[in-house]
C-alpha cells in the first residue's frame, strides 16, 4: 500500500476539500448548493491538492529531497495563480457579464480564491499529507 500513498493523498485532499466546500456553500446559501460546485470558494481544492503532496513528500523523503523542491515549487505556482491570475479572470468575467442584456451570465464568475480560502486549502492539504505519512500503510 505504501507505493500508492502518492496517488491516494492528492485524491483524498480533493475529496475532503470538495465535501467541505459543498458543506460551506450549503450552509452559506441555506440550501443544497449543487449549482455552486466548481471553481472558487472555501477552501481551495487546488491549494489542498498541491499542499498534500508537498507535505507528504516532506514527511516521507525529507525537505532536502529534489522531489520536495519540485512539489514546493508547484505549490507556490498553483497558490499564486489561484489568487492572482484567476482572481483577475474572475473580475473580467463579472464585467463581461454586465455587458450582456439579459440576466443569465455568459461566463462563470467564481473562478479565483481569496487568501483565506487558499490558506484553508493549504492547511487541509498539509495536515492530510502529514497524517498519511504517519500511517503504517
Amino acid at each position: 500500500m505504501d507505493k500508492y500513498i502518492y496517488f491516494i493523498t492528492p485524491f483524498l485532499a480533493w475529496l475532503i476539500c470538495g465535501i467541505t466546500k459543498f458543506a460551506v456553500n450549503c450552509i452559506r446559501e441555506k440550501r443544497l448548493a449543487f449549482d455552486l460546485i466548481g471553481y472558487g470558494g472555501m477552501p481551495s481544492n487546488h491549494s489542498a491538492i498541491v499542499s498534500s503532496m508537498a507535505s507528504l513528500i516532506a514527511c516521507t523523503e525529507g525537505i532536502d529531497s529534489p522531489a520536495f523542491g519540485a512539489s514546493l515549487t508547484l505549490a507556490f505556482i498553483v497558490t499564486m495563480d489561484a489568487n492572482g491570475l484567476r482572481k483577475k479572470m474572475e473580475s473580467h468575467a463579472i464585467e463581461i457579464n454586465k455587458l450582456k442584456d439579459n440576466s443569465s451570465p455568459i461566463l462563470r464568475e467564481r473562478i479565483g480564491h481569496t487568501k483565506l480560502e487558499i490558506l484553508c486549502g493549504i492547511f487541509i492539504g498539509g495536515f492530510l499529507g502529514f497524517i498519511i505519512s504517519q500511517l503504517d500503510l
